[in-house]
Parts: C-alpha cells; sequence; structure tokens
C-alpha cells in the first residue's frame, strides 16, 4: 500500500524529533523519498509550526515555559476524533478555542470509528509533537471498549478522555475524563413530557455509538427515578439510508404504539432519524405534536425539521472546551514540577471525572410552542 503524505509526515517528525536537528538532505535518504518531496514536506511542517527550519536545516522547536503567560503558551495537543462532523465537530470546535486562548496549537485526526486504528493515529500524533491528547475512541459498543481500550492508560503523555466513559476499576477508570451526563438528559426529557400530561414515553433508539447506548441506559433509570414502568422494550433505531428495512420496523413500530394508544410521546436518538421518523409518521396518518409528542436527542439539526423538534442538547462545545482546559493544566503542573524537582513537586494532583449537564431546549414538536431551554 502506497504511504499517504500524513504518514511519511509522521515518519518525518518522528525523526526530527529523535535526533534534535537534522539536514533536510539527510531526511530524505531516511524516509526514502527525493530531496524535492523531503523539502516540500519540511515547507509544510514548518509552515504549521511542528519544526523549525534554517538553511537547509530543521531542528525540533524550542517550547517556551509557563512563565511566560498564557499557560498552554508553545504547547502542542493532539485530538482523536471518531468524526469531525455531526456530533463531534462542536467538540472539536470547543477544543480548538480552548487551545487558541492557551495559546497552544491543536491537530486533530480522525478514526472514522475504526477503533482498531485508534491507537496507532494517537502515536500519530505524538509523532507529530502532541505533548498530550485529547483522545474520543472509536468505540461502538462494549466490546470494542474492552478489546481497544487498555492501551490508552500506557501513553507516555497526559490524556484526557472526551465523551467516553471507561469500565469501573480497568485502567482507563483512572484517567482524566470530560463527558456529558446523559442519563440526566434523558431524564429532562421524560419528566418534561409528564408534565405535559403524557404517561411513559416510549424510546426509539440506536445501539452503534457509546452516547446512544448511554440514551438507553439513561432511559431505564429514569423510569426507576420517576416510579415508571417501562410500556414496552424500546425500539431499535436504525439509518434510513443504510438499512431502509430496519427503519421502517421502527417506524411501523412506534406507529402500532401510537394507533393502539399504548403511547402519546416519545424520545428519539437522533436528530436525523427523529426527523426522518416525523415525516414517514406522517404518511401513515400520525401527526406531529397532536398525535405524538416527540422529543429529539443530540439537536445538531432538530430545529430545522418542518416542525421543529424540541431536542436534548448535550454540551459538545464545552465538553471540548473543558478537557483541553484540564490537559493544558495538565502539562503545566508537568513541567512545574519538572522544573522544580521530582522531590520538590507535591503531592500529585487528583484525577478527574468531569460530567457536564445537558439541556432541554423546547420547540413545537412537544405541544408546549416554546422557544424555551430548561
Amino acid at each position: 500500500m502506497r504511504e499517504s503524505a500524513a504518514e511519511r509526515h509522521d515518519r518525518l517528525l518522528a525523526l526530527v524529533r529523535e535526533r534534535g536537528t537534522a539536514r533536510v538532505a539527510e531526511l530524505a535518504e531516511r524516509l526514502g523519498v527525493s530531496p524535492v518531496t523531503a523539502r516540500r514536506d519540511v515547507e509544510v511542517l514548518s509552515g504549521r509550526g511542528l519544526i523549525d527550519r534554517v538553511h537547509g536545516q530543521v531542528s525540533w522547536p524550542r517550547r517556551q515555559g509557563a512563565s511566560g503567560g498564557r499557560s498552554g503558551e508553545g504547547l502542542v495537543i493532539g485530538l482523536l476524533a471518531p468524526s469531525a462532523t455531526y456530533y463531534f465537530a462542536e467538540v472539536i470546535r470547543g477544543a480548538h478555542e480552548a487551545a487558541a486562548r492557551a495559546g497552544a496549537r491543536l491537530v486533530l485526526r480522525v478514526s472514522d470509528y475504526r477503533p482498531e486504528e485508534d491507537r496507532a493515529r494517537t502515536e500519530g500524533l505524538l509523532a507529530a509533537g502532541a505533548e498530550g491528547v485529547l483522545v474520543a475512541p472509536g468505540w461502538r459498543g462494549p466490546e470494542d471498549r474492552l478489546a481497544y481500550g487498555d492501551w490508552l492508560a500506557e501513553l507516555p503523555v497526559p490524556a484526557v478522555l472526551l465523551e467516553r466513559r471507561a469500565e469501573p476499576g480497568s485502567p482507563l477508570d483512572g484517567l482524566d475524563r470530560v463527558a456529558s451526563d446523559h442519563g440526566h438528559g434523558v431524564l429532562l426529557a421524560l419528566r418534561h413530557l409528564l408534565d405535559l400530561g403524557h404517561s411513559t414515553p416510549l424510546l426509539v433508539a440506536r445501539r452503534d455509538s457509546p452516547t446512544a447506548l448511554a440514551v438507553r441506559a439513561g432511559y431505564a433509570e429514569a423510569l426507576g427515578t420517576l416510579g415508571l414502568t417501562e410500556p414496552r422494550p424500546v425500539i431499535d433505531s436504525v439509518p434510513a439510508e443504510a438499512d431502509p428495512e430496519g427503519f421502517e420496523r421502527a417506524v411501523r413500530a412506534l406507529h402500532e404504539a401510537v394507533g393502539s394508544g399504548l403511547a402519546s410521546a416519545a424520545l428519539v436518538h437522533n436528530d436525523v432519524d427523529a426527523i426522518e421518523i416525523v415525516q414517514r409518521l406522517a404518511v401513515l396518518g400520525v401527526r406531529v405534536p397532536q398525535d405524538l409528542a416527540l422529543i429529539a436527542y443530540d439537536d445538531e439539526v432538530a430545529a430545522l425539521a418542518d416542525t421543529p423538534l424540541t431536542a436534548v442538547a448535550p454540551p459538545k462545545r464545552q465538553v471540548g472546551r473543558h478537557a483541553t482546559e484540564l490537559l493544558v493544566e495538565r502539562l503545566s503542573e508537568n513541567a512545574a514540577g519538572a522544573a522544580a524537582g521530582s522531590e520538590d513537586s507535591g503531592e500529585e494532583a487528583a484525577r478527574r471525572h468531569l460530567g457536564l449537564l445537558p439541556r432541554l431546549r423546547v420547540r413545537d414538536s412537544c405541544g408546549a410552542r416554546s422557544t424555551s431551554s430548561i
């Protein structure tokens, strides 16, 4: 398989980091590429601030100390995300903003929900100069977390887990992490529907992401908290474009529940599925909100539906921001400890598991006809 430019850049950065200083001709020889290609790569990487270039020679950039202004000045922070679109676009934006405010540079890698590649992509971030990493593994379910998780606890740099929860007691559970409290978000949605006079709401949800599984777990917990009984099993949702038959089964199950009087309200994960379900239900004669009060989960595009959807909005941008601030703090603590000497560095800072609370944005689809936030 032909080596990509990103992979070649990683190898070049690893060489410069290892040697401290190297000539471009030497790098070309070690990389097995032409001098023209090596010079082009050096120009790209120096333009990004990842290496210094002077008179045909490159060197690993000197980092400014934490005492000179912003605590993250000169740092390079790596971010591994499963996607750069939809939900994680806002997480990345928050991380980028926080890094910029700290004077740090954010470098992004995307796994496309291939957890088997998470480790290699994170090592690529380290080769690109990352001194700490924010990691949202491409896990789709618990089996991925078990099969592709332990390596995170062995990273040689500080790491913060993003929008993911570790198995209690596992090595990953000792890492810093920042995540949305999806259980709280589900509770907000169900309580709002009950306050509007509905009986136990149904849940229509996917199984293909940690968020989807957290929403399912939150639903079961919320039923207990609110003293409700589950009216029927959770309706399994799937993307309409990927599995049209599975999507139609989910719509028919919800249609039957409404038609039989079993349910008059539902929470649907996620926005896209909710919009498509509402459109299909309309064809079958079920109107939202007249026949079915509906709340979506994610609030990415919910407001753009024909009938604007009430939605649970996880604090995605704030997750990225708080995680980056926490990582910069860890790196600054390490730098201060190294400067003071290991014997004088004081007590090690406690690790943090930070849960951020979603909000409920009320629109037309639940029948409240309001634009308030709860």
